[in-house]
Parts: C-alpha cells; structure tokens; sequence
C-alpha cells in the first residue's frame, strides 16, 4: 500500500524554523517525483517545491520565497521541508504527494504547482506561526 506521512509540524513564533518529513512506504520515492503543498482555510492548495532523483533536479515555487529547502534521504526513503524566518503567512496545513516519474528531463518548477499531477498525498501536518 502507498503511503506518505507527514510529521513535523506544530506551533512557533516568526521567524523561528521547522523541519517537516514525509515518509514514504509501499514504494520507493527515488522513482518518484515528490512535493510539498500546503493549504490555508479558505484558500487553494499551492505547491511550493519539488524534487526528482531521476533528474536529480528540486525547483521552488515563489511560494518557497527562499526561505525553504527540499532535502530527500533516499535510504531511508523520506523527503524532508527545511522552513527557515517561518511568518504568520506561513500558516497552513502542508502536504507531501508524489507521483511516478516515467520519462527523465520533463520536472519543471511548474510541476510543482500542479496538483493534478501528483496522485499520492499524505494526510497533512500543520504548521501555526504566530506574530
């Protein structure tokens, strides 16, 4: 069974930092294109950033301001969200998601965006940055 789990959420101050994972089972994400989204209340869910071993590539959405870093540890088959000078505008609930990766060189930072892409989610963690 596919499954992605998300953790690392929680409640911090501006511009503090957070590191969220997403563990992956019943596949192995190195053959996988894999993001993170996130979605506030009353908002659509907008993806921030992506990564692909096959390409060997990780692109931002403008979403990501600079601020994050995608990072994957394909031993252990986890892909993590580094969140650095976190905001209050920050506050969402964030998701990972993937979807197989059959042909090499076509992950842009449009694929990042589109969440009609991607066909696995995890079930979300939440992040509250107050003021």
């Amino acid at each position: 069974e596919v499954q992605l789990v998300e953790s690392g959420g929680g409640l911090v101050q501006a511009g503090e930092s957070l590191r969220l994972s997403c563990a992956a089972s019943g596949f192995s994400i190195g053959g996988y294109t894999i993001g993170w989204f996130r979605q506030a209340p009353g908002k659509e869910r907008e993806g921030i950033s992506c990564i692909s071993k096959i390409d060997g590539t990780a692109f931002y959405t403008h979403s990501a301001k600079g601020r994050f870093t995608i990072s994957a540890d394909y031993g252990e088959n986890t892909v993590y969200l580094q969140m650095t000078s976190l905001e209050p505008e920050d506050t969402s609930v964030y998701y990972c998601a993937a979807f197989r990766q059959r042909i090499a060189g076509v992950i842009t930072v449009h694929t990042c965006a589109d969440v009609t892409l991607f066909n696995y989610w995890g079930q979300g963690t939440q992040v509250t940055v107050s003021s």
